[in-house]
């Protein structure tokens, strides 16, 4: 009988986005045993624990976020695999959210409310919060839009005062007073998402009206209380954390794996008050963006919009393509496989089954739709292959 293999969890466990890594290795281990863990509760950044100098254990999955934990990992010479975009150790193979693909998840569920002014507020300390600034403003350039990034580039450091001290606090209102309303603001994560709030809040400005705000993790307790309800993009953090663990038996049984990256696409956008809003002065546009995202996946079409709107079908598509940026048929086919990718991402129905749920009439119609769109294959993207070089 073999002995159970050993596996160091280097994760911390303070915020949701790590727990929810763990949960994925945990999924891992349910449906596979044959792993004992030692688990470090930690914080982000936290030292490595004094006591993986002399472990003698067989595997390591690890968030690498300072090079000194790098070293640690790499003073083990176990076979480990990285959950970090730092990427402080290129020998290792690492498995992260698709940051460009949350970037425009996020855009286009801000564009669908209506907004023609944009922001993104980021966190300086963390390269995928650049990741994600960069990838926003660049859809939304390509889009006819331009953004407002804080902070701006070129702005003094002050590392003394970061992110949710009093003075990043007051340049931040400051920041946000400036910027034309009504305005949709993607923050670079939902911690970041709740100061934005706690701002606008402070202002007196309107949320979701004046300021819509949309965070990204969708840590659910911290976005239930916030006031606003804060909506939240969704990467899909569970899918990581499992395939990490699956990779990681791989290299135990001395398998040689690539050094190379997998990115994982999110799962959509939790919608609550802080974006549910339709940004649009034209009333009878704005009810027809409310009929698509209640009835889409009850298979209507571009005639059954028009049925629900006092004007002719080439008006409707004219002010749609003005307002929204695209036309009726394509916010209709948007809302359709944001549901597919849901149901692809939650649950093990089969593809045909999806299809009837989501208003398609062949699974043949949505398998074409859906690699159009996405760029991969419906079977590609429920397993989470996504990779880089």
């Amino acid at each position: 009988m073999h002995r159970p293999r050993k596996v160091a969890l280097l994760v911390e466990t303070s915020n949701a986005y790590a727990r929810e890594l763990l949960h994925g290795v945990r999924a891992w281990l349910r449906e596979h045993g044959g792993w004992t863990f030692a688990l470090a509760e930690a914080g982000r950044g936290a030292p490595p624990p004094e006591w993986l100098g002399r472990w003698r254990g067989d595997g390591i999955i690890a968030r690498i976020e300072t090079p000194e934990i790098a070293r640690a990992v790499a003073g083990t010479r176990l076979p480990a695999v990285d959950l970090s975009a730092a990427r402080l150790l290129p020998s290792l193979p690492w498995l992260e959210t698709n940051d460009r693909a949350v970037a425009r998840v996020a855009a286009e569920h801000l564009r669908e409310r209506g907004f023609q002014h944009f922001a993104y507020c980021g966190e300086p300390r963390f390269n995928w919060s650049q990741w994600r600034g960069d990838a926003f403003v660049a859809h939304l350039a390509s889009q006819g839009h331009a953004c407002e990034v804080y902070p701006p580039k070129g702005a003094k450091a002050e590392p003394v005062s970061g992110a949710g001290s009093a003075s990043d606090s007051a340049r931040l209102a400051r920041w946000i007073r400036r910027l034309p309303k009504p305005v949709a603001i993607f923050a670079a994560y939902d911690i970041r998402g709740l100061e934005v709030l706690e701002v606008c809040r402070r202002l007196r400005l309107h949320v979701p009206d004046e300021v819509a705000v949309l965070g990204v993790d969708n840590d659910e307790l911290l976005c239930d209380l916030a006031d606003p309800p804060l909506s939240s993009v969704m990467p899909d953090v569970r899918r990581t954390g499992w395939e990490a663990a699956a990779l990681l038996d791989r290299m135990m049984r001395g398998e040689k794996v690539l050094n190379d990256g997998r990115l994982f696409e999110p799962r959509g956008v939790a919608v609550r008050q802080s974006t549910d809003v339709v940004a649009v002065t034209d009333r009878h546009i704005a009810a027809a963006v409310r009929y698509i995202r209640q009835q889409a996946c009850n298979g209507i079409s571009v005639s059954d919009v028009v049925k629900q709107v006092p004007m002719s079908r080439r008006v409707l598509e004219t002010r749609f393509r003005k307002l929204l940026g695209c036309s009726p048929h394509d916010q209709i086919l948007r809302v359709k496989l944001d549901r597919v990718k849901q149901l692809l991402s939650e649950t093990d129905l089969p593809l045909a089954a999806i299809a009837d749920r989501t208003g398609f009439a062949h699974v043949e119609y949505l398998s074409v739709a859906f690699k159009r769109n996405v760029g991969l294959t419906a079977s590609d993207f429920r397993a989470g292959n996504h990779t880089v070089g």
